[in-house]
């Protein structure tokens, strides 16, 4: 599964309008067409340059097996219209939370998108920890997007 943005292409920098820099919106995100038997998907954005742990900045889940796309600016709120729910990102928020590094060299914050064969039944507020263990056994494919933020 190929997961592509307009935002910003793999491996490039993050533009500053996705940061903590500018306005913290989310990016546009699009998927290739997803393996049968597809149910729903889960993203998952981290940082795994943080400095004392992975730090997660997106989580979201639920998402139909219909959706192929994302818009700029998903709004943090615990239910989408579309049935998908927000979890806490690491700064304790519902929703997306731009990349915020300490100054240095460039961080690398991975967008995973998984294509699922069940719906996760969790609350909204989910954390990333409670998301991967409930896709365990459930994967069916994996799109990965990387892009880079350094203040």
């Amino acid at each position: 599964m190929n997961l592509t943005s307009t935002s910003f292409q793999e491996g490039s920098r993050i533009p500053v309008k996705f940061t903590c820099n500018g306005a913290g919106v989310s990016p546009q995100l699009a998927w290739s067409a997803p393996p049968a038997g597809t149910a729903s998907y889960a993203l998952i954005v981290t940082d795994p340059d943080a400095p004392r742990r992975t730090f997660v900045h997106w989580v979201l889940y639920g998402l139909p097996a219909v959706a192929q796309a994302l818009p700029e600016g998903v709004l943090g709120l615990g239910q989408l219209v579309d049935g998908g729910r927000q979890g806490r990102n690491d700064f304790g928020d519902l929703g997306y939370g731009g990349p915020c590094p300490p100054p240095g060299s460039p961080h690398h914050y991975i967008f995973t998108l998984y294509a699922l064969d069940a719906k996760l039944n969790l609350p909204v507020g989910a954390t990333r920890a409670r998301i991967e263990a409930a896709m365990q056994g459930h994967i069916l494919a994996i799109g990965r997007l990387i892009g880079l933020f350094e203040r």
